[in-house]
């Protein structure tokens, strides 16, 4: 039958799996590191996942396809449980799918003893910092330098609160763990409602951390301001790939 149903266009898809838990019927799956349809059967074609893709490699189209089947669904759903609680009692995969979930070990050289390191003191100024959390209007953004940090980041760059916290109010959030339409409304509301002189955005160098940019590019455009944004990407293994 001819109907509507997701398409996925694996030239600009990179793999984030994003997508994946935006499908209630569980039809996306990352296969050889691409977001790809389970079946024809467990899409509605309602395109709830559209709005997940930063790089906007999902449409709907019109096609010959099979029936959405909810009986199918069902199944498959109680399936892939089963499996994902397989999986967690199974050591980790080092290869394959998204690559920010990866599990990989990273070889660092030996260091002197922290106890012979000076210690730094904290640079954050405000409390809370988590995007979910922070108050739009909260005191701290006024007239402020925003920082925009993906979750990971500060484990990764040793010189985080030194080199970009310092000086700066901070939202962090993770755009593969939480809805990335909500990051975009919340900061659009943030950047609206106060004067901010800069917004700076710190990511890592895994596909599905370009959300939290394309969030803030996105709020900064909905928001009618003109405002100088600065992207800055950290790699795994703590070095400064791109400012």
């Amino acid at each position: 039958m001819i109907r509507k149903i997701v398409e996925i266009d694996q030239e600009k898809c990179n793999g984030c799996g994003i997508c994946v838990p935006a499908c209630a019927e569980g039809a996306i799956r990352i296969e050889n590191g691409k977001a790809v349809l389970a079946a024809d059967n467990l899409c509605d074609g309602l395109g709830a996942c559209l709005g997940e893709c930063p790089l906007d490699a999902i449409r709907i189209i019109e096609r010959d396809a099979d029936e959405f089947d909810e009986a199918a669904v069902e199944a498959h759903l109680g399936q892939t449980s089963r499996e994902s609680h397989h999986a967690a009692h199974q050591p980790a995969p080092v290869h394959g799918g998204c690559p920010g979930s990866r599990a990989m070990v990273l070889d660092r050289p030996a260091t002197e003893s922290v106890r012979d390191v000076p210690r730094q003191e904290s640079r954050l100024r405000q409390w809370p910092v988590q995007l979910h959390l922070v108050p739009t209007s909260a005191p701290y953004f006024r007239n402020a330098d925003l920082l925009i940090a993906a979750d990971c980041v500060p484990f990764a760059y040793a010189d985080f609160h030194r080199e970009f916290l310092d000086g700066r109010a901070v939202v962090v959030g993770c755009p593969k763990l939480d809805d990335n339409r909500f990051y975009t409304e919340k900061l659009t509301e943030l950047i609206r409602v106060n004067d901010l002189k800069s917004i700076t955005v710190v990511r890592m160098e895994v596909p599905c951390c370009g959300g939290i940019v394309m969030a803030a590019r996105q709020a900064l455009a909905a928001s009618g301001k003109d405002i100088p944004l600065r992207e800055v990407t950290v790699g795994i293994s703590g070095e400064l790939k791109g400012a």
